[in-house]
């Protein structure tokens, strides 16, 4: 028997209401006792005076590439895990854009392997829509849910025939999962670089309409009105987009969507001076939809966040604007980049913020049925220690990730995950000024 005692913290719960300072007793890998009187000492205890203990937080939308036969890419399920867990999640949902893509149950089984290998954080995978994400050919879906993907999704393009998400929709819905959609118009984007207006002119790239994302999500939402199909919409970056989908939740649709750090904190002027680093998709766009994006938050329309966590080799990003690829890593600073967004900004509470990474993402991508995205006795040990007060500065030399490709390196920020654990066992504990006599207590 083993027992991990975590003392004196203010422990959140945000799928029960639990707000309170006291105890969290684990025993053998499950939560056993929450109290707000000290218990006693146990085999090892972490001293949490000062800082929130959460349940495991959780990130349904992340780009590991692996497999990669390309070998294009340096992510690894083994980096992208160590990424997650030092950022302090404890579950990430993996994006099916691998090579081969994630297609078939071989490719499942292979990522569930090599997420066990390297066990640092729960992977799990999310199926494609179409064999190769091309749009063409239907996938076997209910077999690839059966094989253990907990959603579909072609991420990185959006299915842009109507009959063919039609027919998605539908399996989606027989198999009881979720479709998650990269809303994007493929007509309206050809050679485009970064949000359409002025800034592009005048730099002389391609502009991405803004109507390209909000067209396929309100096709998307009128088709699914007759199946009520689980749909999430991932990354919004528009203010019409924030409204379809806050229509639709109101018709009673189960639709939910994500917003990002970059879209919460950046506009388009991050690609001033053709910064390869600022280069997205979607992009990012004005100041007036991510105020948007906020107000959807703050009203419930928007009840998920996720990084979209995209690295790529240097070289990807060193070179012209129009040709880099799009993407940025974000599993290692999200969570006081969405403090600095929601909670110093005034949007939301450290509650509301943790719903939206805990509870929230676990319905959407059904982990709640494994315990998932909660703080409760007789559940999974899956907890993060968060300092709220840590300050430090965003150094992506230090990232675990193979990917570097950050624009907020530098950046001063607030609030760290200083503690990881799943099922009982710590996958990540920060060193430094801001942790300092908060080690395990043997």
């Amino acid at each position: 028997m083993t027992e991990l005692l975590l003392k004196g913290g203010r422990v959140i719960d945000p799928a029960t209401d639990l707000d309170r300072t006291g105890d969290v007793l684990v025993r053998d890998g499950v939560i056993v006792a929450l109290s707000d009187t000290p218990l006693p000492p146990a085999e090892d205890t972490f001293d949490c005076e000062g800082c929130i203990v959460s349940p495991g937080l959780i990130d349904i939308h992340v780009h590991f590439r692996d497999p990669d036969e390309s070998g294009h890419h340096q992510e690894t399920i083994a980096s992208g895990s160590a990424a997650a867990a030092a950022g302090g999640f404890t579950t990430v949902c993996c994006m099916p854009n691998t090579t081969p893509a994630a297609d078939c149950r071989s490719v499942i089984d292979a990522i569930k392997h090599r997420a066990t290998v390297a066990g640092l954080t729960r992977v799990f995978p999310v199926a494609c829509g179409t064999i190769d994400r091309r749009g063409e050919v239907l996938a076997p879906i209910l077999e690839l849910v059966e094989a253990g993907a907990v959603a579909i999704s072609d991420d990185g393009d959006g299915i842009a025939d109507s009959d063919m998400m039609k027919r998605i929709l539908s399996l989606v819905a027989a198999s009881d999962s979720v479709f998650m959609q990269h809303c994007q118009d493929p007509t309206l984007t050809s050679g485009a670089a970064m949000n359409a207006g002025p800034l592009a002119t005048r730099l002389g790239l391609g502009g991405w309409p803004r109507e390209a994302e909000e067209l396929m999500l309100r096709r998307d939402l009128t088709l699914n009105r007759s199946i009520a199909a689980r749909y999430h919409a991932q990354h919004l970056s528009v203010a019409e987009s924030v409204i379809a989908l806050r229509e639709a939740r109101e018709a009673g649709q189960p639709v939910t969507g994500e917003a990002s750090p970059h879209h919460l904190l950046l506009t388009e002027d991050a690609c001033s001076d053709w910064n390869t680093l600022a280069k997205v998709n979607p992009p990012l766009r004005t100041a007036a939809d991510v105020q948007a994006i906020k107000t959807g938050i703050a009203d419930g329309t928007i009840t998920v966040l996720a990084t979209d966590h995209a690295p790529h080799p240097a070289q990807s990003k060193e070179t012209d604007f129009a040709s880099a690829a799009f993407g940025m890593v974000g599993l290692e600073c999200a969570l006081p980049l969405y403090r600095e967004a929601l909670i110093d900004g005034g949007v939301i509470d450290w509650a509301t913020m943790l719903a939206m990474m805990t509870c929230e993402p676990a319905a959407v991508a059904g982990l709640d049925r494994l315990g998932l995205g909660r703080l409760e006795i007789g559940t999974p040990a899956d907890l993060t220690i968060i300092d709220p007060d840590a300050e430090w500065i965003i150094d992506p030399a230090t990232f675990h990730s193979a990917g570097r490709n950050c624009p907020f390196a530098g950046r001063k920020v607030r609030g760290r995950a200083i503690a990881t654990i799943i099922d009982g066992h710590f996958t990540s504990r920060q060193i430094g000024p801001a942790v300092e006599g908060r080690a395990v207590v043997r």
